[in-house]
């Protein structure tokens, strides 16, 4: 495991710091100006060294780790080579782990090896991706380039994190084994997200010659794509020329204005009588949609949209008409990541006018309707009904408008950057013993992009709830990790929460490194002179608020969202 997070680190600082100097020509930091001499190598800067891993953490692993792979010359095939040795090293040490061997007689460890597996290459996946977007790197484009690589270096540490959570309950210590062979991976990673956050400062700070930052933060510096003529494969965050396709907006084309790449019906009225055919046909890597339409019916299986299967759309008949159906759940030794009984992962996701539902019930305590990895996803009017962990929002970036959520623990969380926009959020009636909290935020570093936004909403319970508040009582959210980080802006929040407003995981774990914020909200659970006095409540002005918003949380907000046609309110409104 030792060559695996050095290269982590190094890649961050080659794609952040060494790429924008090649990009302008500049590979020196005042060594030399002779051309052919050593001078027009990158140097081990001491400055540079330093500046890069000024917002780290973990500031003496990453001054380590860096000044011992600084005189490479070629940054970009040092990053090539080093995403591919990642990959390799992550491999081998999780075929040759001890853990493996533990998990044998432990079957929630054994399913926490195969979820870990899954995860880390997902993890992986996601800085790979960066080799892909390094060849297209300009500095016209670094805003959207630096937040593409923060959501995927931030969806690598939360991956680490899935996979320790996989070891729930395990009766090995299997997962404790795991988190020390990841010990110093998930420094060097926590390091990477941090510089890359904070790259621009760093930029500046380093004072390349050549390199001009001033016209940084605008729609200015997103020509990318006209200057490549909108062509060639999609990057998460880049918007190609097909989102003009209307296929692209079909979030609000009428349904029979819809024409499908397939279809499918039980009754036998169209192509296949199950989605998992359907998705069967999808394109591996599609840079164009492909839309099934899913007939009314309540569909009982367990759907997988994988990795390879990008910009797939779902078009139901209605929330309550097409319904996909599953009950897999915790209490029956199944760990919550394997619960969803649809789990959507390629990037550019997309549903319309469907439900998905866990009907476990609360005694099964994890049940997930969906779990959403995709990045840049997007749904409107759907249904998510389900008890404990509706909705599990691993990663990524997902915009939800005019849905419905309903549970009754955590059933929203998770580590993505979610942003829930006029949904209603319904607390259902839970077992004798228990609180209801609808949300319960996943991040665990505090650079992390990971933040549930809850904008326009209206959180309420079910009818059979409301009786029982009192006893039974509910909360806006509870910190799952160390610095969740959640937002309840321009929301009607009704008496069906707790005047405490929000509770605790455990004891005063996250009270003051979480990020909970409430901005404008209205309705008779919206009173805040009674909320909790935590060091991590916070208090927002007008221009924090409005940095929540969707198109300035997620950068490209106002280019991938509208393009849906999904409705859409970019900026602050008024509850």
């Amino acid at each position: 495991m030792a060559k695996n997070p050095a290269v982590i680190i190094i890649s961050a600082l080659c794609v952040v710091a060494c790429v924008a100097a090649v990009t302008v020509g500049v590979t020196q930091w005042k060594s030399g100006s002779g051309s052919g001499g050593s001078g027009d190598k990158i140097q081990a800067s001491t400055k540079a060294v330093q500046s890069v891993c000024e917002p780290t953490q973990y500031k003496e692993t990453c001054v380590n780790t860096l000044s011992a792979a600084s005189n490479t010359s070629d940054p970009k095939e040092l990053v090539k080579v080093a995403f591919r040795a990642a990959k390799e090293e992550i491999t081998k040490a999780l075929e040759k782990s001890q853990t493996i061997q533990a998990a044998k007689n432990d079957p929630r460890a054994a399913e926490g090896l195969r979820i870990c597996q899954e995860v880390i290459g997902y993890a992986v996946n996601d800085l790979e991706r960066t080799v892909e977007s390094v060849s297209s790197f300009n500095m016209e484009n670094l805003d959207d380039f630096l937040e593409d690589m923060r959501i995927w270096t931030g969806g690598a540490v939360t991956y680490q994190e899935v996979c320790f959570d996989a070891f729930e309950n395990s009766t090995s210590d299997a997962g404790k084994k795991l988190r020390e062979f990841f010990n110093v991976s998930r420094q060097l990673s926590s390091n990477a997200l941090a510089i890359i956050t904070e790259a621009k400062k760093v930029l500046l700070y380093l004072d390349i010659p050549g390199l001009d930052l001033s016209s940084l933060g605008g729609k200015a510096n997103r020509r990318l794509l006209e200057k490549n003529g909108g062509k060639g494969v999609w990057v998460a965050g880049e918007i190609p020329a097909w989102v003009d396709d209307p296929k692209r907006k079909v979030m609000n084309v009428p349904l029979g204005q819809i024409k499908p790449d397939a279809v499918v019906a039980q009754d036998g009225s169209g192509q296949f009588k199950t989605i998992s055919e359907a998705l069967s046909k999808v394109p591996k890597k599609s840079p164009t949609p492909f839309i099934i339409h899913i007939k009314a019916g309540t569909y009982k299986e367990y759907v997988m949209v994988e990795k390879d299967m990008m910009n797939v759309v779902f078009v139901g008949d209605g929330p309550t008409k097409t319904i996909v159906t599953g009950n897999k759940n915790f209490a029956d030794g199944v760990q919550t990541f394997k619960t969803a009984t649809v789990a959507a992962i390629g990037d550019g996701f997309m549903a319309r006018d469907i439900g998905f539902e866990n009907t476990a019930g609360a005694i099964k305590h994890q049940a997930v309707a969906l779990r959403v990895v995709s990045d840049l996803a997007v749904f409107h009017n759907c249904r998510f009904d389900g008890y404990q962990d509706t909705l599990y929002v691993v990663r990524g970036r997902q915009f939800f408008r005019d849905c419905v959520i309903t549970g009754t623990i955590d059933f929203i969380f998770g580590d993505s950057q979610a942003v829930f926009q006029k949904c209603e959020m319904r607390i259902r009636k839970p077992l004798e013993s228990q609180r209801c909290m609808v949300t319960a935020q996943g991040r665990t570093d505090p650079k992390g992009p990971g933040v549930i936004v809850l904008q326009g909403c209206t959180i309420t319970g079910e009818p059979d709830y409301m009786p029982l508040r009192t006893k039974m009582t509910a909360y806006l959210g509870r910190p799952w990790k160390e610095y969740s980080r959640t937002i309840v802006m321009t929301s009607n929040i009704d008496e069906a929460i707790a005047p405490e407003g929000w509770t605790p995981w455990e004891g005063n774990f996250a009270l003051d490194t979480l990020y909970y914020a409430e901005y404008q909200n209205k309705g008779l659970g919206a009173d805040t002179s009674r909320r909790v006095k935590w060091g991590g409540i916070k208090s927002l002005s007008p221009q924090d608020a409005e940095s929540f918003t969707p198109a300035k949380l997620f950068v490209t907000g106002d280019k991938w969202i509208p393009q849906s046609g999904v409705p859409y309110a970019p900026g602050t409104f008024s509850a």
